[in-house]
């Protein structure tokens, strides 16, 4: 008996290593999507319950809804993104580089 760890992917076959290291980058992304989702949530909850004290901050919050919205859009819905990007671009003009 030794006191150094036995490495038992070296005694497995390709495949049977190709399927277990998929399936650690597989758990590892479901955590990162978890850690974000509750993350996200934890913005959202401030964004809603703290009050903006300012325009600045308050265009923040726009931002980050108009973001959201955008992303929701179909491809096609050009009209709709170029809303978006004007406004985005007015935040910018009127000194709410957010």
């Amino acid at each position: 008996m030794t006191d150094h760890p036995v490495d038992l992917d070296k005694h497995r076959g390709m495949a049977a290593q190709k399927a277990t290291d998929l399936r650690r980058v597989l758990a590892e992304v479901e955590n990162n999507v978890r850690q974000l989702r509750e993350r996200e949530a934890d913005l959202e909850h401030r964004l809603m319950t703290v009050p903006s004290a300012s325009w600045p901050e308050a265009a923040v919050k726009a931002r980050y809804l108009l973001n959201l919205y955008a992303a929701s859009l179909p491809a096609e819905d050009t009209r709709h993104r170029a809303l978006v990007a004007a406004l985005l671009d007015d935040f910018v003009r009127l000194g709410a580089d957010v």
